[in-house]
């Protein structure tokens, strides 16, 4: 989609869906760099030892990823892009290994709940043991030699570790797509329809979340996201975190920002980016 010869940072390892985001996002010349958590996914970029980061915010099924809105407030970056990923999930073990030699299945705790009516059906007695990453998962299981297990995980994990699909699709919803961000150190001219994200805080007074959202209201301008996240040391005041609709590039936006301005405590934009689909 967008070929440019980048290193991208992402959380899990090879195989992961961060990276199949990102290839979806960059295409297949992208250098993908995997890390550990999504803190090191910032501290990447923050440091330039990558271009870009890729970190989910949120699912459709199981909704916001918390610690990466907590990191989007902490770190000095920008948003530059979004990509949407449909989440398929195969069961994925060594070659020559059989369903019925299967007696655990490793994954992400995530991946788990997804595929758990399917599990239930198909293997019903084996146990479900959590991992800190999907792909990770199977890249135990090749690096172990477990020929008594299976692993959740992508298509994309499945070809990277040279191992087997047992079966293919096995999330219980078929409508699981994961929201992507990517980070970046310089902020972007939005070309086309486009997005912008903000965060914000405000006193405590009533009225006070009604008055900070008719600023938009009273000018067309379409919210897609809200997001409340605690403000810590204040016991029960949030920061809100809000998608919508437009560039900070176009008047009408930029003059619903300088009024939201005038009624926060705290305010923040986090980038202006080219809408995903």
């Amino acid at each position: 989609m967008h070929n440019e010869k980048v290193i991208a940072a992402f959380q899990g390892e090879r195989g992961a869906y961060s990276e199949a985001a990102t290839v979806t996002y960059f295409g297949e010349g992208v250098q993908p760099l995997p890390r550990a958590s999504f803190e090191a996914v910032f501290d990447a970029v923050s440091s330039s030892d990558a271009d870009r980061g890729v970190i989910p915010v949120e699912n459709s099924l199981a909704g916001s990823i918390h610690r990466n809105y907590d990191l989007l407030l902490r770190y000095d970056l920008t948003i530059v892009g979004e990509v949407q990923l449909r989440i398929a999930h195969h069961l994925i073990a060594l070659p020559g290994v059989s369903l019925a030699d299967v007696r655990r299945v490793y994954s992400h705790p995530q991946a788990l709940a997804q595929c758990e009516q399917s599990l239930d059906k198909l293997l019903p007695h084996v146990e479900r043991v959590p991992t800190y990453d999907t792909a990770g998962s199977v890249n135990m299981l090749r690096e172990e030699g477990i020929r008594d297990g299976a692993a959740i995980a992508s298509r994309r994990a499945a070809d990277f570790y040279e191992m087997s699909v047992l079966r293919d699709d096995l999330e219980d919803d078929p409508e699981n797509y994961t929201r992507f961000l990517i980070l970046s150190r310089d902020a972007v001219i939005p070309d086309g329809a486009a997005k912008t994200s903000i965060v914000f805080a405000m006193d405590n007074v009533p009225g006070a979340l009604f008055k900070s959202l008719a600023v938009f209201a009273l000018r067309d301008i379409d919210l897609t996201k809200i997001e409340s996240r605690p403000l810590q040391g204040k016991r029960w005041q949030y920061f809100f975190y809000i998608d919508f609709a437009g560039s900070v590039h176009e008047t009408h936006c930029r003059n619903a920002l300088n009024h939201l301005q005038e009624i926060t405590s705290f305010f923040r934009i986090l980038g202006s980016y080219p809408r995903g689909v």
